[in-house]
């Protein structure tokens, strides 16, 4: 006997067949919304566990504030003591500013950016040693003042030097970048 026929004689069982039928899709409907809630908490408890990682290497990545700080500066007078040590005239130049000024350690006054690298260029002044340490690095805003001893020794107009120092450099933020305004030298015991 077909199902239709059997319906049709006994309309009880056809409620039953119904029931039983409605129940099978919601039986399915249930399964689905569980499905659907099981993926949405493993993807939940997923990008929980990951989000640590990812938030790690994100900062690993993450580059150092533009802008004039302490750090900043503090690398702009290694890489200036870099280039004299040396003898790096290009180095020396970047570093500097056009106006740039040094007060010497007997007093003496000298003006723009190319008298280092030129005396190196002519043989004038060729440094073998320019240690720095015991650095103070303070920060007004975009001016920063750098002392620090200075261990110096090479050759200047023909003689051997061999000194210690206490040097200050006065930094200027601008565009972007550090530049030396003005360095000034006391030698150490006079």
């Amino acid at each position: 006997m077909n199902l239709t026929r059997w319906m049709n004689r006994n309309p009880a069982g056809a409620r039953l067949s119904s029931l039983a039928i409605q129940t099978e899709v919601a039986e399915a409907a249930k399964r689905k919304d569980m499905w659907t809630m099981n993926g949405i908490l493993i993807l939940t408890i997923v990008g929980l566990l990951i989000a640590p990682f990812a938030k790690a290497q994100a900062a690993g990545d993450a580059k150092p504030a533009a802008g004039p700080t302490a750090d900043s500066v503090w690398a702009a007078e290694v890489e200036l003591a870099r280039a004299l040590q040396n003898n790096d005239v290009d180095g020396i130049a970047r570093c500097l500013s056009d106006d740039w000024a040094v007060i010497s350690a007997r007093g003496g006054v000298a003006e723009g950016k190319s008298i280092f690298p030129e005396g190196i260029k002519q043989g004038y002044l060729t440094r073998k040693a320019y240690e720095v340490s015991e650095p103070r690095v303070h920060l007004y805003g975009n001016v920063a003042l750098v002392t620090a001893k200075v261990h110096t020794s090479g050759t200047f107009g023909g003689k051997p030097f061999d000194v210690m120092e206490r040097a200050t450099d006065v930094w200027i933020w601008k565009d972007g970048s550090w530049k030396c305004v003005l360095s000034h030298e006391t030698k150490e015991g006079a």
